[in-house]
C-alpha cells in the first residue's frame, strides 16, 4: 500500500550517516512510496483532477504521486525535489519529454507536460513555460508532524511557490495522524531513543491538531478543507519493512548517533509486534490532509 511520505528529513550536515543515497533512493521507490497511494488518490478524486489540472509538486521524490495525477488526465505536472537519486528515479517513471504519453495504473494514456526539476520552488519558476507557469494544484505529500520541526521551512517554500500558482489554487499538506491511529508511531520512536545526542535537532513527537494549518498560516494561505485517509504500512517480511522505513531517512540521526548495524537490530525488534502469522509486517495508520487556497 509514497511521503519523503514519507519526508526525507536530514540530520545536521555534520553528524549525516554515511549510506547509499541511490540504494535508499530506490528501496523508496520500490517499497515505501506506494504506501502513500491512498492519500494521492483520496486528494486527487476529491479535487477531481484532470484536463484542467496544472500540477506543481514539492518535495516530489521518485515521482509516484506525479504518475497518479498523469494517469487521471492532468494537463501537466511538475515535479521538485533536491534529492538526485529520487529525481533520477522519477525521471525513468516520467520520461524527461515535455510532451508525451505517460501510462497509469490503470492502463489508461494521458497527453501530460512532465518537467522534473532539482531544488526548490523558484527553481520550478525558472524552468517554466507559458504552458506550464499558472498552476492550478500544488502539492506538499510529504508527511509533517512526526518529528520536532520536520515543518520548518515548509511555510516558506510554498510561500515562494505561490507566484507560480493561479490565484484561487489549491495547495495541499499532509501530516501524520494522531498517535494512538497510527500503529507505525511506536515503531518511529526507536528513532528518537537512539538518537538521543541528536535529540534536539531530530526528536520524535505526535502529530498536534494544528500542524498543517500552521504552515498554511506562514504561507498566508487560507484553509479551505481537510479531511482523513487511512494508509497501512504493509511489506512482505521484516527485511522489507526495515530497508522501507529506513528509505524514509527518519532514522538516519539514529545511525549518526549509533551505527546502521544497531539502528536495524532496534528497528527490526520493534516490528515484531506487527508481524503477523504469514512473516508479513502489518502497521494500520491515518494520515491527514489539509486543502488551503491561494489568495
Amino acid at each position: 500500500m509514497t511521503p519523503t511520505l514519507v519526508r526525507q528529513h536530514r540530520p545536521p550536515a555534520d553528524s549525516t550517516p554515511r549510506v547509499d543515497r541511490c540504494a535508499r533512493a530506490r528501496d523508496w521507490s520500490e517499497i515505501q512510496e506506494r504506501m502513500l497511494v491512498p492519500l494521492y488518490q483520496a486528494v486527487y478524486e476529491r479535487l477531481e483532477v484532470g484536463p484542467a489540472t496544472r500540477l506543481l509538486g514539492l518535495r516530489c521524490g521518485s515521482g509516484l504521486a506525479l504518475l497518479l495525477a498523469a494517469s487521471s488526465g492532468a494537463a501537466a505536472v511538475t515535479g521538485v525535489d533536491s534529492s538526485p537519486e529520487r529525481l533520477a528515479l522519477a525521471r525513468e517513471r516520467l520520461l524527461p519529454d515535455t510532451r508525451h504519453g505517460v501510462r497509469g495504473c490503470r492502463g489508461a494514456r494521458a497527453r501530460t507536460a512532465v518537467k522534473l526539476v532539482g531544488g526548490g520552488p523558484r527553481d520550478a519558476g525558472d524552468a517554466a513555460d507559458a504552458e506550464t507557469a499558472a498552476y492550478t494544484l500544488v502539492t506538499v505529500f510529504e508527511p509533517v508532524g512526526c518529528l520536532a520541526g520536520d515543518s520548518e521551512g515548509l511555510g516558506e517554500q510554498l510561500a515562494a511557490a505561490l507566484p507560480q500558482a493561479a490565484r484561487g489554487a489549491c495547495v495541499v499538506l499532509a501530516g501524520w495522524g494522531p498517535p494512538e491511529r497510527c500503529a507505525t508511531s511506536s515503531v518511529l520512536r526507536v528513532a528518537t531513543k537512539l538518537a538521543d545526542p541528536l535529540r534536539s535537532a531530530q526528536s520524535w513527537r505526535p502529530a498536534r491538531r494544528d500542524d498543517l494549518e500552521e504552515v498554511a498560516q506562514r504561507a498566508g494561505l487560507k484553509p479551505d478543507g481537510s479531511g482523513r485517509v487511512a494508509c497501512p504500512f504493509g511489506y512482505a517480511g521484516l527485511d522489507s519493512a526495515v530497508r522501507g522505513l529506513l528509505s524514509t531517512g527518519l532514522f538516519d540521526a539514529a545511525i549518526a548517533a549509533t551505527d546502521a548495524k544497531q539502528v536495524d537490530k532496534e528497528l527490526t525488534e520493534a516490528l515484531h509486534a506487527h508481524r503477523r502469522e504469514d512473516g508479513t509486517v502489518w502497521m494500520p495508520n491515518v494520515f491527514r490532509y489539509l486543502m488551503a487556497r491561494v489568495p
